[in-house]
Parts: structure tokens; C-alpha cells; sequence
């Protein structure tokens, strides 16, 4: 029997960004400004999860008034869902591969703006249901995945997707690879796919923007995200550390305020939304507690500027000068020490 060549891959945590000439006056030069989806914009690369402990009523505020985009979670009514899309109308409802009539009651309700995703996007039922919501709405735009690989990229493009989001097993309350061994590493899944779609690009001048999804702990992990294809960043920890963050919030006897946060394959969510798990199957996320630690408008501006000082390191006014001149090396395990702040002992 032959083996298959084993290819290598990296995390965040084995790469780091050469810098590049500069001649951008000043980091606020930078423009974040972004593509979501092949024809809607965002003032910034920052996406919180479409995920029942994230999103809610005032983070999508804040995401409004920063200029930004969401995408509403679907574990809910759809009289919630209705009322989320009145409220937010540019926002994108999320929709599963089992919830057909709630897609539709949407559509009718004139939404034009949805996000497909499953733990497993490179998938026939994904595609299925970007083409039933097209034929309805041909000028829907329809976020799609999760993928990991530049096949899964292309299979959804070629279903008509207009964005794709990348990531498998890398969130924080996601257990995915523990539990089946599955799961590519997110900065080569991102750097893969971004290679294909560029290659895409040239043969169609069709630009279909990357949602880089999982793995993300802080600021460097989102540059790092950014700069090896994202052209936006979802991440769900993070956002559910934020006081306007959906999540159930109790506080302790330190006075200190905290969150539950949960993936949405986990039993406590499972048992809760669907009141158990199937039969035959397993968790694959788990539900943990968060500190919350700051505003959503806090987060957002200390992203915003480590963000913006990465992109004038690489010579960047622009998301799109980002992708270009961002060149990688790949780290040995002594760089991460080196890099972070010492104190004499």
C-alpha cells in the first residue's frame, strides 16, 4: 500500500511577518475597510461569532456604529430572527442545512443576506442551499462553509458563494480535532485557501473574500490572519469577553463580572437547545467561563490599533497592500519566548 505524502502545515504560533519598507506617515493612514462578501464592504475586518453566547442586540450596536457587519446566530425563534432582521437589515442570518422553512420565512421577509455554515462545509447540502436561496434571490449574498482546504474553497465557490469562511477545529469551545482527528492547522488552512482563490481571481477577476474563523487569542493571531489572505476575522471568545456580549453574566464575590461561553456542538448546548444529543452522535465543543474585561468598542479600538501599526511594519495603506506584501518565515519554538515582554528577575 503507498503512503500518501504527508504535507506540513502551521499554526499562528510557528510563523511570524518580516517587515517591509514603510512610507506611510501615520498608522491612522491605514485604511481597514474590507470586503465581506464578493459586494458588501465593512469599515473593519472584525466579525464576533454567529454564536448563541456572542451575538446579540447591542454588540451588534457596536458593530454599527463602528461601521461593521455581523452575522445573527440561528439557535433561536424565528420571530427572534425576524425581529434581529428589522432591527439590523444590512446583517446576515445564519442558516443550517435543516432549517429550510425558516430560510424561506426570511427570504419572504426580505432578507438578502445569509451565512451557511456547518462544522463540515465542504459538503453537498451546503451547496444545495445556496443554489434553493439564488433561485429565490439571485442578488442574495450567501456566506458559506466552514472550510480547510482549497478543494472545499473551490467546491462552494462553484456552488455560488460569494464569501467563504475558513477554519476547522480551532475555536476555543471547539473539541473537533480531539474528538476525530480532523482539522488542518489555521494558518496554512487560510494561506492554502487564499492561494486558490487568488488563482481564481485571475482567471475570472471574481474576488471572493476568505472569513478567517478559529484559533484566534489576540491581536497577533488576527494580523497574522489577516495578512496570510483573511479579508475579515470571526472570532468568538474574544467578543464574548465583552460587557455587550449575549452570553449569561454573573458576578463574583471579588466583584469581578464573568460569562459563560460554549461551542454550539457542546452538551450543555445540545442538552439545552435540542434536549439531548442525537443518538449516534458526540460533543465536539465544550462550554467554559470568560472574564469580562472590556467594552465592545474597547476591543475593537485596541484590535483596530495593533492592526493598523502590523500594516505600516509591511508598508500597507491598505487590506489589499496587506495581502501583497505580508512575507512569512517560519519560526523555531525559542521565537515566541523572545518575542514576548521579560521582566528582570
Amino acid at each position: 500500500m503507498l503512503m500518501n505524502n504527508l504535507i506540513k502545515f502551521l499554526t499562528f504560533d510557528d510563523v511570524g511577518l518580516i517587515p517591509k519598507f514603510n512610507n506611510i506617515k501615520s498608522r491612522l493612514d491605514v485604511n481597514l475597510k474590507t470586503l465581506l462578501t464578493r459586494n458588501i464592504e465593512t469599515k473593519i475586518p472584525l466579525i464576533p461569532a454567529n454564536m448563541d453566547t456572542v451575538i446579540g442586540d447591542k454588540l451588534a450596536q457596536v458593530l454599527v456604529d463602528n461601521g461593521g457587519i455581523g452575522i445573527f446566530h440561528r439557535f433561536t425563534s424565528i420571530e427572534n430572527r425576524l425581529n434581529f432582521y428589522l432591527k439590523f437589515p444590512t446583517f446576515f442570518q445564519s442558516c443550517g442545512i435543516t432549517d429550510w422553512e425558516n430560510t424561506k420565512i426570511l427570504l419572504e421577509a426580505g432578507c438578502k443576506n445569509f451565512c451557511i455554515d456547518i462544522a463540515h462545509g465542504h459538503s453537498e447540502m451546503v451547496a444545495d442551499i445556496i443554489i434553493k436561496i439564488k433561485s429565490i434571490c439571485p442578488e442574495a449574498q450567501v456566506i458559506a462553509g466552514n472550510v480547510c482546504t482549497p478543494e472545499g474553497f473551490q467546491y462552494l465557490v462553484d456552488a455560488g458563494a460569494d464569501a467563504v469562511k475558513v477554519g476547522v477545529g480551532g475555536g476555543a469551545a471547539c473539541s473537533t480535532r480531539m474528538v476525530t482527528g480532523v482539522g488542518v492547522p489555521q494558518f496554512s488552512a487560510i494561506q492554502s485557501v487564499n492561494n486558490i482563490r487568488n488563482e481564481y481571481y485571475e482567471k475570472t477577476n471574481i474576488y471572493i473574500p476568505i472569513i478567517a474563523d478559529g484559533g484566534i487569542r489576540d491581536s497577533r493571531d488576527i494580523c497574522l490572519a489577516l495578512a496570510a489572505g483573511g479579508d475579515t476575522v470571526m472570532m468568538g471568545s474574544l467578543f464574548c469577553k465583552t460587557l455587550e456580549s449575549v452570553c449569561e453574566k454573573e458576578v463574583d464575590n471579588n466583584g469581578e463580572t464573568w460569562g459563560k461561553y460554549r461551542g454550539q456542538a457542546s452538551s450543555d448546548f445540545q442538552n439545552e437547545y435540542f434536549g439531548g444529543l442525537k443518538k449516534g452522535t458526540v460533543p465536539e465543543g465544550i462550554s467554559f467561563k470568560v472574564k469580562i474585561t472590556k467594552t465592545g468598542q474597547e476591543l475593537i479600538d485596541e484590535i483596530a490599533g495593533s492592526l493598523r501599526s502590523s500594516m505600516t511594519y509591511l508598508g500597507a495603506s491598505n487590506m489589499g497592500e496587506y495581502h501583497n506584501n505580508a512575507s512569512f518565515f517560519e519560526s523555531t519554538i525559542n521565537y515566541l519566548p523572545e518575542s514576548k515582554p521579560r521582566k528582570e528577575k
